[in-house]
């Protein structure tokens, strides 16, 4: 199965503010030009000229060409390989239900007409340029837009080499030299620090020596502008001067680019004080930035005292190093890719490893406290606390693989992570990291256990009984082996589901019936909570009063702990038996409900089911217009999702009716009108839609 939204809007996780941007008007149209007659087009160019920036914003500018979206998809946090294809998959929002996820990914894709954008690709070089030669190859109307230090090396490739921004000569006049874009960016960057900076005629011939000694590399003069905080402009001068003729061996010609920027980092670099160099070294660990506890946490010790690490961030926030965002009600620290690579550069061996145990144990601890499948009233913070960390908890995962070679570690990680990987539809990523571990393990290993069951529980969302099966016959054995009630409940449990996906649901609902026992005499709420949802899930369709009795049981201990998403699920199986029962106006008032929570944790799956259900609701109610727009809002969805109400147990009767009467009433050019309209509503509208107030109106039974 498969999920998937895509709406022609740029999807942007750039951490630059866009009005940041200056200058590049040629660059935007050449890009614009080569795109109108080339699939791909790589942006090239030395690290810190700024590849990344301009791909983003031309992406913005290009949106509305492209009917089916614009999509930027950030690489530089991703280091395996093996990832790739589904990290492209969960940036477009496509949900994975089966691997592999490459040709699903391929077959969505197929008749779209939209751009993607792969920032940062020679890291990951070889992977990019197989994907992007398989995609161009089983597409017709979509277009590729990639940033590299490096070409893909894939046929048909258009090139667009990024220079470095405009510079001007020391005497042109000042009017001129303050229009020039690298003094533009110099000045914007300066006057952040010293607000109030301008270019006039006393200062222009300087910022023209500085804008010409930086080669107009735009990472190279934010770092230098950055120095105006504490140093006056001509002092500045001097040290990039003495610092370039000193490297050059005495010449003043201009350096080439790549020399530059690194001459620059060293030169910014060395102004650091030991500790801050040190800190720099070991925050460049973190891709997805970091807040100031987790770098208190992690990166003290070894020369940086736990009280140092506040004064040693503002310092590296006033040199430019690190960049804070705000995220909610805090602040985390982040640091552009170029400067990133250089700070790893600078990270010895020891230090590494001790900072990697640090690392692995944080987020070990991280991931168990922020389970979403506990009944907590935090489940949404929880969930966005993992989106937030998602690169970091890579790098710890990948870091108890092949660093800390504490498979353990990783695989509580992985595991605890589940409802995560579910939720975001990322289950191929989740079981990669579950395969990797359990294939470092011994067979029986008891640290295994709990991601066996988990693992299985992914493969049968997946569809994958196969993998099923045999995650789940070692899981048995080793709760039997245990003899722990609770270990021997969670094996019952997920037998039960995989007897019920298999087309034995009497034998699923009485093991699943033995857990729910065993959870209730642990007074397990955590274990309980999660086995009634499945079990009302699962026995909705053949039990649908038994169903409702679970749903209802479960809404009740949601509301006593106020679990918003575990409640959402819990009456989404309450609708469902509804429905099935006759009682739309219930399932009607359940659904308004659950999109709520649905569309905050951008459930897809959820909201494309949201979406059918509504469509028979409105059916039913003899709003037949409206019945056809939603069914045709959902039916765009289900193709994305690579599904059909007609293969899910409880929607094939139900949709099928629901189809047949709306024709019925409406006429055929009416329906196929108003379904049309439906389909081309994005899903923002569509659920808009679905939710407004419509004036009662009689009930009409099918």
């Amino acid at each position: 199965m498969i999920t998937m939204v895509h709406e022609p809007r740029v999807m942007n996780e750039s951490h630059a503010d866009e009005s940041d941007f200056v200058g590049r008007r040629h660059e935007l149209a050449e890009i614009r030009r080569l795109l109108a007659r080339s699939r791909l087009l790589t942006l090239t160019g030395a690290g810190g000229v700024g590849k990344s920036r301009l791909a983003r914003r031309a992406a913005g500018t290009l949106s509305p060409g492209y009917p089916d979206g614009v999509q930027v998809i950030e690489l530089a946090g991703l280091e395996d390989d093996d990832l790739l294809e589904s990290t492209v998959a969960s940036a477009l929002g496509l949900r994975s239900a089966q691997r592999p996820i490459g040709a699903a990914l391929l077959d969505y894709l197929a008749e779209k007409r939209m751009l993607l954008v792969l920032d940062n690709c020679e890291h990951l070089l070889s992977a990019c340029a197989a994907l992007i030669d398989r995609i161009l190859r089983h597409t017709l109307r979509l277009r590729v837009l990639a940033t590299s230090r490096q070409t893909i090396g894939v046929y048909g490739e258009q090139l667009l080499r990024v220079p470095s921004l405009a510079v001007p000569a020391p005497d042109e006049p000042p009017r001129k030299i303050a229009r020039r874009e690298a003094v533009r960016l110099f000045s914007d960057r300066a006057a952040t620090v010293r607000p109030g900076f301008t270019v006039n005629a006393s200062n222009a011939p300087t910022i023209a020596r500085i804008s010409g000694r930086l080669d107009g590399i735009p990472l190279a003069i934010e770092l230098a502008a950055a120095r105006l905080r504490t140093t006056p402009i001509d002092q500045l001068l001097r040290e990039l001067d003495d610092r370039f003729t000193t490297l050059t061996g005495g010449s003043t010609t201009a350096l080439p680019r790549h020399q530059t920027l690194r001459a620059t980092m060293d030169w910014s670099h060395d102004l650091c004080s030991p500790a801050e160099q040190h800190l720099w070294a070991r925050l460049a660990t973190f891709p997805g930035g970091v807040d100031l506890e987790t770098a208190e946490e992690i990166c003290a010790g070894n020369g940086i005292a736990h009280d140092e690490i506040f004064e040693l961030i503002a310092g590296l926030v006033d040199k430019s190093v690190l960049t804070p965002q705000q995220v909610g009600s805090g602040t985390r620290y982040r640091m552009l890719e170029s400067i990133r690579a250089y700070g790893r550069e600078h990270l010895t061996p020891p230090e590494e490893a001790t900072l990697r145990h640090a690392y692995c144990a944080h987020y070990r601890r991280l991931a168990d406290a922020n389970r979403i499948d506990r009944i907590a009233p935090d489940q949404v913070c929880r969930y966005w606390l993992l989106h937030t960390e998602i690169a970091n908890l890579r790098v710890a995962l990948d870091s108890c693989f092949t660093w800390t070679h504490d498979p353990g570690a990783g695989l509580d990680i992985a595991s605890s992570m589940w409802s995560y990987w579910v939720i975001t539809g990322t289950l191929t990523e989740g079981r990669h990291w579950l395969d990797r571990g359990l294939a470092l393990t011994a067979k029986g290993d008891p640290v295994r256990f709990t991601a066996l069951w988990t693992n299985a529980l992914l493969a049968i969302y997946q569809g994958d009984a196969v993998g099923a099966r045999t995650w789940i016959a070692e899981c048995r054995a080793l709760a039997k082996q245990s003899g722990d009630e609770s270990s021997l409940a969670l094996a019952q449990q997920i037998s039960g589901v995989a007897a019920c996906s298999a087309g034995d649901p009497k034998k699923g609902y009485a093991l699943l019936e033995e857990a729910r026992n065993r959870h209730r005499a642990l007074g397990d709420v955590d274990g309980l909570g999660l086995n009634l949802y499945l079990a009302s899930v699962y026995c909705s369709a053949t039990a649908p009063h038994e169903a409702a009795v679970l749903g209802e049981e479960l809404i009740t201990l949601c509301n006593e702990r106020n679990a918003p998403l575990f409640r959402a699920y819990a009456q989404f199986g309450v609708a469902i038996a509804a429905w099935i029962q006759g009682d739309w106006r219930h399932t009607e008032a359940m659904m308004r409900q659950v999109a709520i929570p649905w569309t905050v944790i951008n459930d897809r799956w959820g909201l494309v089911q949201f979406l059918e259900v509504m469509g028979w609701t409105a059916c039913v109610r003899g709003d037949h217009l409206r019945a056809a727009r939603l069914l045709g809002a959902a039916d765009s969805l289900w193709q994305a999702v690579h599904a059909s109400p007609m293969v899910v147990r409880y929607s094939e009767e139900s949709h099928r009716r629901c189809v047949e009467r709306t024709r019925r009433m409406l006429g055929g050019r009416a329906y196929a009108d108003a379904f049309r309209s439906g389909a081309r509503l994005g899903l923002d509208h569509a659920i808009a839609f679905a939710l407004e107030d419509e004036p009662a109106v009689a009930a009409m039974a099918f």
